[in-house]
C-alpha cells in the first residue's frame, strides 16, 4: 500500500487522506489517555475493539435515520469516513450522576437523574475542555442556533436508542460524549454525527453488579480494561464467546495466519 498522507493525530485516533475527495481514513490506536492526557497508557487491542463497536453503533444509528460520517469499516483498525468540519463542542449526555458531574455538584455517583442532562464542553486540550453554556456557544459563534438545535435533537435521539440497545444486553448507559461535524454539500452544510462511540467515550455499567465496563477502569486504576471492552463487544454480539478467540492485534494475527 502506498504511504498515505496523515491529516491529524489525536489521543485515540489518526486521520489519513482518503481514497476519494471528501473522505478520510480513521485509524484507531491502542493509546489510552485520561484527565486531558495527564495520564497516559496503552490498552492492548483497544483500537480493534473500538473500531468494531463504533462501526456497529454508527451503522444502527444510520439505520434509524441519524446522519453520520461513517461509510464502512476497512479492516480491523480502520474506517472510511466522510470528511467534515468538526464543531468545536463536545456534547455530554448524562442519564446517571457520575464523574465530573458528581464532583462538581456533590451528587452521589450512581444517582439516577430526574431527566436526561446535556452539557457542552469547548474542545481545547490546552484549556482542559472547559464546561460552557449555550450562551457561550452563541456568543463565540461556535455553531449557529439552528445547528445547535439539530445537535440537541440528535443527541436525545441517540441517547434514547443507545439506552435501549445497551439495556437489552444488561448494560446501563450512564453517560457518553458525542462530537458533530458540518458536512458541506455545495454552498450548504448540514450537521452529522462524527468521531466514534465506544467504551472510550461512554460510561457503561453492568445493570446487575454496577461493574464498570469502560475507560473508567483505566482512569481509576481498576485494571481489567481489555476484558471490560471485550465484554461490551461480546454482549453486542461482535465477539465469539471466549476472549481467547478474539483477534485483538492485527500484526500478531497476520503472523499466525502466515505460519
Amino acid at each position: 500500500m502506498s504511504r498515505r498522507r496523515q491529516i491529524y493525530e489525536g489521543k485515540a485516533k489518526i486521520l489519513y487522506e482518503g481514497p476519494e475527495p471528501g473522505t478520510l481514513i480513521q485509524y484507531f490506536k491502542d493509546d489510552a489517555t485520561a484527565f486531558n492526557a495527564q495520564k497516559k497508557g496503552t490498552i492492548s487491542g483497544k483500537g480493534v475493539l473500538n473500531n468494531r463497536i463504533s462501526e456497529h453503533v454508527f451503522t444502527l444509528l444510520g439505520n434509524i435515520g441519524v446522519p453520520t460520517h461513517f461509510i464502512r469499516r476497512l479492516n480491523m483498525r480502520e474506517q472510511l469516513i466522510r470528511q467534515v468540519e468538526i464543531v468545536p463542542i463536545e456534547v455530554i449526555v448524562r442519564n446517571v450522576a457520575a464523574g465530573t458531574l458528581s464532583k462538581r455538584l456533590g451528587i452521589e455517583e450512581g444517582t439516577q437523574l430526574p431527566r436526561t442532562l446535556i452539557e457542552y464542553c469547548y474542545k481545547d486540550d490546552a484549556l482542559g475542555d472547559p464546561l460552557v453554556a449555550e450562551e457561550h456557544i452563541a456568543c463565540f459563534n461556535w455553531c449557529s442556533q439552528d445547528e445547535l438545535h439539530d445537535i440537541q435533537d440528535m443527541a436525545i435521539r441517540i441517547n434514547d436508542f443507545m439506552s435501549g440497545m445497551f439495556a437489552a444486553v444488561g448494560i446501563r448507559l450512564v453517560d457518553f460524549k458525542l462530537e458533530f461535524g458540518r458536512l458541506y454539500e455545495g454552498d450548504f452544510s448540514r450537521i452529522i454525527l462524527a468521531d466514534e462511540i465506544s467504551p472510550d467515550g461512554c460510561r457503561l455499567w453492568d445493570m446487575t453488579t454496577n461493574e464498570k465496563l469502560d475507560k473508567d477502569r483505566f482512569r481509576r486504576d481498576l485494571g481489567g480494561e481489555v476484558e471490560a471492552y471485550q465484554e461490551v463487544a461480546r454482549r453486542l454480539g461482535l465477539m465469539p464467546e471466549g476472549g481467547e478467540n478474539a483477534v485483538l492485534d492485527l500484526d500478531s494475527h497476520r503472523k499466525k495466519r502466515d505460519k
